[in-house]
């Protein structure tokens, strides 16, 4: 009994390491791919807006890195489907910005003495 168990043990370390290997070689992959997207990104960027405007996002995604990412897609979709011309200028961008926030909620506090 004790060379099963002995055999039963090692065999289940293989597959634990196996699997640990796998996890990782899953993640590296997925960090490559989220670097080489980010990159592609980056180069559709540069490529659509001014310096003006991508300085401004730049300041923008120090606050809202979530907003951002959404309208750099936005933009991304806009250039592949040829609706955008030329390069965006920061007065457009910022007119594009005014479009997607839209309506902001005011915020009223009364205080009844």
């Amino acid at each position: 009994m004790t060379d099963i168990d002995e055999i039963r043990r090692k065999r289940m370390q293989q597959l634990q390491q196996q699997q640990a290997n796998q996890q990782s070689s899953q993640a590296a992959e997925q960090e490559q791919m989220r670097r080489e997207m980010d990159a592609q990104k980056k180069q559709a960027i540069m490529q659509l807006l001014t310096p003006e405007a991508r300085a401004r996002l730049a300041n923008i995604r120090l606050t809202k890195p979530e907003f951002v990412d959404q309208i750099e897609i936005q933009l991304i979709q806009l250039a592949q489907a040829g609706r955008v011309q030329s390069k965006i200028t920061d007065d457009q961008l910022k007119e594009l910005l005014r479009k997607l926030i839209g309506q902001k909620r005011e915020i009223n506090i009364k205080r009844s003495y």
